[in-house]
């Protein structure tokens, strides 16, 4: 596993933070500037390529997928491969990514001021698709194996992990890099600003996410990226991996109605799915990390769904939103990596600011402080606009 993300830069520093229950959000300046509504942001440090990366493939690299080249690079050396690996083995990659705004915007200002688009640059067009991510890191490690990017909303991260997860259960990978990526700067989120999707408790950011909270206004943007490497068990063995856990179910499904109407039964679908795969019951499930991302009708409809399989074995939820934001196309796979570490530390970090529950999360066993608790099999729920939802359920293999 590898993680760029508000909450550090690595799995040590990111441990950390989720043990203690620190946020990672604060303000953007370029944001008031611009003329957001809500200047609060996730705050990703940008990472130092140079000496790290060759100077022309640093050029080719968006905003995300310099954090996922970061995830990708501690991921790689956790799983304890190297360059000859890749030239001798097909490894895959699939990333979630839905957008790559800045590079759009950039190239389509210099064309307008210039009014010569040769002046847009080489490095543009592998900046602004949304697949930059994929082609890129599949270039920079010489990947040879399955190369696509996973575009699902706010879901993208959980089911590039899911399709990567078929993918080998059907034999034709061993290894797939799996992860999400998400771009932090001011031009990416403004349209989501408009909507008055995100909080504006801007007196005291830290206290902006609130994820199943009855007082929570809206959800606080941010990104970085995660990275998972998944293998054959049996090829992770005869190689001597160390393993984290096993990815034992993968549910999906589609809400079919408005476009940015969330819907209590399709997520419902979706992890019911994932546990019948996975063979357990919501009693087998000692921790769920919501998707819940602090905006008021997202988090009502995901606790109606929980409270139905979970509220009478009283499972702890919570959701690490509230300490990272909602850090979009990423989040499916960065919360994996969150409650992996949970697990293999034996804890659940809190769901800080979580002071009173509505009608249906106060059904749920949430917990704002951090538990100490052995965790065996999870849940991981990630939800998208255009009714996209997924679901997994992973197992520890102690």
């Amino acid at each position: 596993m590898g993680i760029y993300s508000c909450l550090g830069k690595n799995k040590e520093e990111v441990l950390q933070s989720l043990k203690e229950g620190r946020s990672g959000i604060g303000i953007d300046p370029k944001r008031i500037e611009y003329g957001y509504r809500s200047p609060l942001t996730g705050i990703v440090e940008k990472p130092q390529l140079k000496g790290l990366l060759d100077r022309k493939l640093r050029m080719y690299l968006a905003e995300e997928g310099e954090y996922a080249y970061m995830s990708t690079k501690e991921a790689i050396a956790d799983a304890g491969i190297d360059e000859q690996y890749f030239e001798n083995n097909e490894v895959g990659i699939l990333f979630g990514n839905d957008s790559s705004a800045e590079a759009v915007i950039h190239s389509h200002e210099v064309a307008k001021e210039k009014k010569d688009t040769t002046l847009i640059g080489s490095s543009a067009i592998f900046q602004s698709m949304n697949s930059t991510v994929t082609m890129n890191l599949s270039t920079i490690f010489k990947l040879r194996g399955v190369n696509m990017t996973i575009s699902a909303a706010c879901a993208s991260g959980s089911h590039a992990i899911g399709i990567g997860t078929l993918l080998i259960r059907n034999g034709l990978q061993d290894m797939i890099i799996c992860g999400g990526a998400q771009e932090t700067n001011y031009l990416s989120m403004g349209s989501f600003d408009g909507i008055s999707a995100f909080s504006t408790r801007t007196d005291d950011p830290a206290r902006a996410s609130r994820p199943f909270d009855k007082n929570r206004d809206g959800l606080v943007p941010s990104g970085g990226a995660a990275t998972l490497i998944i293998e054959d068990y049996d090829h992770a063995v005869a190689r001597g991996a160390g393993i984290y856990a096993e990815i034992a179910g993968y549910g999906f499904s589609s809400n079919g109605g408005n476009i940015s109407q969330p819907s209590d039964e399709g997520c419902y679908r979706a992890i019911l799915k994932a546990m019948t795969e996975a063979e357990v019951t919501p009693k087998d499930i000692d921790y769920v990390n919501a998707h819940a991302t602090s905006t008021p009708q997202g988090d009502f409809f995901e606790a109606m769904a929980l409270a139905k399989l979970f509220a009478e074995p009283k499972t702890l939820i919570t959701s690490t939103k509230s300490m990272t934001g909602h850090e979009c196309w990423m989040a499916g796979a960065s919360e994996i990596v969150y409650s992996t570490l949970m697990m293999q530390h034996s804890f659940v970090a809190p769901n800080i600011n979580f002071e009173e529950g509505d009608e249906y999360s106060r059904l749920l066993n949430i917990t704002p402080v951090t538990v100490k608790k052995e965790i065996n099999t999870y849940l991981s729920n990630s939800f998208g606009f255009g009714g996209t939802n997924s679901a997994l359920v992973i197992k520890s293999l102690k």
